[in-house]
């Protein structure tokens, strides 16, 4: 279509359009994309992860800055369209409301996404975050924030901010790694993609989510501090010598080598304190 090369990249949204199928094919793969699936997919950009989820038989609520980018999945998508398979919306999703989509609102859905990497931690707080959550999430993002958003203790690696926010979540898996040569225009670094399954908030039963990610931001507030140093801005330093004692806790441990389950247990002993 001529239309769709003279399509140019902005660089202000953070374009890098996919020019693979096969990365599409990997993402519907690591989302478990069946007939019947609603997914909510983030900057369509010329349609090509679109192409492949409607040919795994989802209904697709495509979110769309570029209205350059509506005009041509209009065109390309018209039957899925008309059809209601494949539902389109211009509007820029960091301002957006989940709840404005009803959709989505009180029904399962997936997230699968080639996002831009300024946005990552953005949309990985909007849909982990909110009240509205979706079942799975798959996202492209930049190799590094991938890696360290599923390193975890438990394979044997240091912990980080990232990893802890998000699979206090669910279980983020690194999926695979995709190369620079399969966007048009080629981003400066690798990109990876990664799974997030299992999303809820069954972790947050007895605990609140805000001292949670309070005391995560405390705690890794100085990185080359002890934990407890840390802590010691919030708390008494002797409640905290005996709290860590008798969960088990080092006194000496760094917030990167406490492990999710421990910080959990933690912030419930910190909760009557706080």
């Amino acid at each position: 279509m001529e239309e769709k090369q003279k399509f140019q990249h902005k660089k202000s949204l953070g374009q890098h359009f996919l020019t693979s199928d096969v990365v599409p094919s990997w993402m519907c793969d690591a989302a478990e994309i069946t007939s019947g699936d609603l997914v909510l997919e983030i900057g369509p950009g010329t349609g090509i992860l679109t192409k492949e989820l409607l040919n795994r038989g989802a209904t697709v609520l495509a979110l769309e800055a570029d209205l350059r980018a509506i005009a041509i999945l209009q065109e390309e998508f018209s039957t899925e369209i008309e059809h209601g398979n494949l539902i389109l919306t211009h509007c820029d999703v960091r301002t957006l409301d989940l709840a404005s989509i009803p959709e989505i609102v009180g029904t399962p859905f997936k997230v699968v996404a080639n996002i831009p990497y300024y946005l990552s931690g953005l949309l990985f707080r909007m849909f982990l975050e909110s009240a509205i959550q979706p079942t799975d999430l798959v996202y492209l993002v930049q190799k590094e924030v991938a890696k360290r958003a599923t390193n975890t203790i438990s394979k044997g690696e240091k912990e980080s901010l990232l990893s802890l926010s998000v699979n206090v979540y669910g279980t983020a898996s690194y999926v695979k790694t995709v190369s620079r040569g399969h966007f048009n225009p080629p981003p400066k670094v690798d990109s990876g993609i990664i799974a997030i399954r299992n999303i809820g908030k069954h972790n947050f039963k007895n605990i609140g989510e805000s001292l949670f990610f309070n005391t995560l931001h405390l705690g890794f507030g100085q990185k080359r501090k002890q934990l407890l140093g840390n802590l010691t801005k919030q708390y008494d330093r002797n409640l905290l010598i005996n709290i860590f004692s008798t969960i088990g806790l080092s006194a000496s441990v760094r917030a990167e080598d406490v492990p999710l389950d421990m910080w959990l247990t933690l912030v419930t002993e910190l909760t009557p304190h706080s």
